[in-house]
């Protein structure tokens, strides 16, 4: 599969299935087994086609869905794959007309499926549907955006978020909208993404050149220069359970996360935008560090403190350079 994914395409269509729905489990044994119930608690009349892409768990996740949900499709790829090849592998398998990308920590409320899939099928101008998602205490959860612009790349995510022009991240993350409403965005977050065949064999299947982060804007984006509509509508509501923020940091999700970035504004932007937000993503980190080392020197928790400068240098040794480039 080339890394921009044009040579993914689904099986052959099987007209009668309404959708393929891929997941993509990494560990997760009981939320993947929660989310499996979801889907077949509330799949209405729908005839759906479930695969599970476990990319190389240690747990119990294999045995669990064999046992459990026989029915389903498991690929059992004995290492870790990543995201974007793991939902290629899911794609080429799909039989559906609509092909439904869902995290393995998510849960279906109610008719958000058949919800979905009425809106995706009744409009052909549209190339994919994203739900409203929610988090595990019910409050919403931010899920549609518009494209970054070189500004948006530097801020967000980053330490220096809290010093951005307030218009850069009220744009990006489209405050403007409100939230009961249907609207179109140019990209949905990848826990929940359901695309038609059409779309998906007009842009391809993921980038394997990202291997977690960014996949999904890379996706959308190719979807929309291919011509066609996404549409996020908050009628349709899926539960996305996050983990909660570890105050250890991880160094290789600090990397992964920001070569992605930088994969997507050297394949979109060109070499000098990328170029450019590298300089500034390294620079927060350094700075990250001096806040580090100025409360290591306070002895405020001091163990935590050196586990973070070193995750923090141990990015900046990295390099960051764009993702597979």
């Amino acid at each position: 599969m080339a890394d921009n994914g044009e040579l993914v395409r689904p099986a052959a269509l099987d007209p009668a299935v309404d959708i393929s729905i891929i997941i993509v489990s990494w560990n997760v044994s009981q939320l993947l087994q929660a989310c499996l119930e979801s889907i077949f608690a509330n799949q209405s009349n729908l005839k759906l086609q479930v695969i599970v892409v476990d990319s190389g768990s240690a747990d119990d996740s294999c045995a669990m869905v064999r046992q459990r949900f026989p029915d389903v499709t498991l690929f059992d790829m004995q290492k870790n794959v990543g995201f974007p090849a793991g939902n290629n592998i899911g794609i080429q398998a799909a039989v559906g007309r609509n092909i439904y990308l869902l995290n393995p920590d998510t849960e279906i409320i109610k008719d958000a499926l058949p919800i979905m899939l009425n809106r995706l099928e009744a409009d052909p101008a549209l190339g994919m549907v994203g739900a409203k998602l929610l988090n595990t205490d019910g409050s919403l959860q931010s899920s549609r955006r518009r494209f970054p612009t070189l500004l948006t790349g530097m801020f967000e995510s980053t330490w220096f978020e809290s010093l951005a022009p307030k218009s850069v991240l009220a744009r990006y993350y489209m405050e403007d909208k409100p939230d009961n409403q249907p609207c179109y965005p140019d990209w949905v977050m990848g826990a929940s993404m359901l695309t038609s065949r059409a779309a998906v064999e007009a842009a391809g299947g993921m980038d394997e050149g990202y291997f977690m982060y960014s996949e999904e804007l890379d996706w959308c984006r190719r979807i929309v220069e291919a011509g066609y509509k996404i549409l996020w509508t908050p009628e349709a509501e899926i539960i996305h359970h996050v983990g909660a923020s570890s105050s250890q940091a991880s160094t290789q999700r600090h990397i992964n996360f920001n070569r992605a970035k930088l994969r997507y504004f050297r394949k979109y932007h060109g070499r000098l935008a990328s170029g450019l937000i590298r300089v500034v993503l390294l620079k927060n980190f350094w700075f990250q560090i001096a806040i580090e080392s100025l409360k290591w020197l306070a002895g405020h928790k001091r163990p935590l403190r050196k586990q973070r400068i070193g995750a923090y240098w141990q990015v900046i040794r990295s390099g960051l350079s764009p993702a597979g480039y």
